[in-house]
């Protein structure tokens, strides 16, 4: 919003002396100086042969000169060797926040012209979901959620692993010991799926056993998937309760299996176009491209024995949701170890022309612990989500003694949100270190300092009567403010273009600071100015209605007390 205006403004007075350029302002970096720069001159000058100083100053005089120049700007000047200074008004910072504060979505531009297929959770049933399955989950919401709050239609799909070898190894574990279909507990489903894991790793036999078992199930034997029906409800239902704890949801709760009606008609077209090739029995796409600086191996489509895999289920998966949904956009959240699978994956539908929507994966790192590995419980073992829950509830409660007192509802949004800013801060595509005590602190950037700034300035302005905001900005702490305030479409727009969710993290970090500094300086109960009060009281009732609205396409939601 604002960036637009003064990129307006800038490109005006450039049209006027006949200079043609991209006329990009940006934020200072040296707020004490000015507001925002434009930066262009130098480009200017490379272009028209003239000197920086010469086209710096000539575009500053043509802006001094504007008669709604002191609307728009307190000051704007040049400075060597080729930087134009922008500090915007306080007129126009109190005109765009009351827009921001009066209309939708704080005055950002809305879209509903794309439809965003996000594919994330990811999570293999009878298998517990543990800290691994944590950033699919929590990025994937907040990037929807962004996507959401920018005016676009999405639909999400769970997309469970529900078809691949686990489930061939856990019937081979229930027909081995004799376990009716009924008496097929979560805890059962636990305890063997290690168990036949590990075996399938030390016996030969028993692993083709498995695998065999997996391919007949899924050429449509009628006993395995009696299990396999059993075993996706007792799974399901608990991965389901783990996402609802984290506040995570999905439209659609498919699996691989759901994709396995498609794979024919995606064989057909994919051989209509002759890209099939056969290599040792296996049924392959070349996917190598002349531009590739790594090795990029074929997607195998069949294997020589005629089992599918995963390439062969996300391609099949591609096709469903082109014909049920064709949506614009799909995104996949995955661990970055998957980018070359869907690669492979994302080649081979557009050389067969499956879909003509844009394909993007979305990768990040791992969650590691203090010695910068992947994070283990004590036992050396990824810890499963409750046990990691239970792991910061404990913590938390130990830190004050009040906290036991909390109410389980308010302790568990507190846990989510130590939990999910620890994460949504970090660039989703690095590697970053959960440290428990650090993140459970209430000062710093953390999630409890976020919520305890926003119930802070709550009690402030409670039962106060919101009313008007007048064009004085009564000093830096408030200034710093209002102009923190008016950066929000930058910070969504960026989560948005970049499906970064840290952006939007930072910003509410940022601006939590500015709002304890002005409200440790400007000591609103007390000021006697009721004019001046009363722009306090907006300013900061404004400034709580974003943190709330951000926390929440955080997937992060506010207790009643701290």
């Amino acid at each position: 919003m604002i960036l637009k205006i003064l990129e307006n403004i800038i490109k005006e007075e450039l049209n006027k002396l006949n200079y043609e350029v991209d006329a990009k302002v940006i934020k200072s970096n040296r707020p004490d100086l000015c507001d925002y720069q434009f930066d262009g001159v130098f480009k200017l000058a490379s272009i028209y042969k003239k000197s920086p100083i010469e086209i710096g100053e000539e575009i500053v005089a043509c802006i001094n000169e504007r008669g709604d120049f002191s609307h728009y700007f307190s000051e704007v000047s040049f400075v060597k060797p080729g930087f134009i200074n922008i500090k915007i008004s306080d007129t126009l910072i109190n005109e765009l926040l009351v827009k921001m504060n009066e209309n939708d979505k704080f005055n950002i531009e809305q879209k509903n012209d794309e439809v965003f297929f996000l594919d994330y959770g990811g999570p293999n049933i009878a298998k517990p979901l543990h800290v691994g399955h944590l950033r699919s989950a929590i990025v994937g919401e907040a990037v929807k959620r962004t996507i959401e709050f920018k005016g676009y239609k999405t639909i999400s799909d769970v997309h469970l692993g529900d078809y691949g070898l686990q489930i061939g190894q856990v019937i081979y574990a229930i027909k081995r010991d004799n376990i009716n279909i009924e008496d097929i507990t979560l805890e059962y489903l636990e305890n063997v799926y290690p168990k036949i894991s590990a075996l399938c790793k030390q016996d030969e036999e028993v692993k083709k056993i498995c695998a065999d078992i997996t391919k007949d199930l899924q050429d449509g034997n009628l006993e395995y998937h009696k299990y396999f029906e059993k075993i996706k409800e007792v799974s399901g239902n608990d991965i389901k309760r783990l996402y609802k704890y984290l506040n995570v949801k999905f439209d659609l709760w498919y699996g691989e299996s759901d994709a396995y009606n498609y794979i024919e008609e995606a064989k057909n077209i994919i051989d209509s176009k002759k890209l099939f090739k056969m290599s040792e029995g296996a049924l392959v796409v070349e996917v190598k491209e002349d531009t590739d600086k790594k090795e990029m191996p074929p997607l195998i489509f069949e294997k020589s024995n005629g089992a599918y895999l995963y390439g062969t289920t996300d391609i099949a998966t591609i096709l469903q949701r082109e014909q049920d949904y064709k949506p614009d956009h799909i995104l996949y959240f995955t661990d970055l170890r998957q980018q070359m699978h869907f690669e492979q994956v994302f080649r081979t539908v557009k050389k067969a022309g499956i879909t003509d929507a844009n394909l993007e994966f979305l990768g990040f790192g791992t969650v590691n612990g203090k010695d910068g590995k992947p994070y283990k419980t004590r036992s050396g073992d990824a810890p499963k989500l409750d046990d990691l829950f239970n792991e910061v509830k404990e913590l938390f409660i130990s830190k004050k003694e009040e906290n036991k007192s909390m109410s389980l509802e308010d302790r568990d949004k507190i846990v989510n949100a130590i939990i999910k800013f620890a994460d949504l801060q970090n660039n989703r595509e690095k590697d970053y270190i959960f440290d428990i005590e650090k993140f459970s602190e209430v000062v710093g950037k953390t999630g409890p300092y976020i919520l305890y700034t926003y119930l802070r300035i709550n009690k402030i302005i409670e039962n106060k009567e919101i009313t008007t905001l007048n064009d004085i900005v009564y000093n830096d702490y408030d200034r710093n403010l209002r102009i923190k305030l008016l950066e929000l479409e930058l910070a969504v727009n960026n989560a948005f273009n970049t499906r970064m969710p840290s952006y939007i993290a930072e910003y509410i970090y940022d601006l939590c600071v500015l709002v304890n500094s002005f409200y440790q300086n400007n000591h609103v109960n007390n000021e006697e100015d009721k004019d001046k009060q009363n722009s306090f009281v907006y300013v900061l009732n404004l400034t709580n209605k974003i943190i709330k609205e951000m926390l929440n396409i955080l997937v992060i939601d506010i207790p009643s007390v701290m």
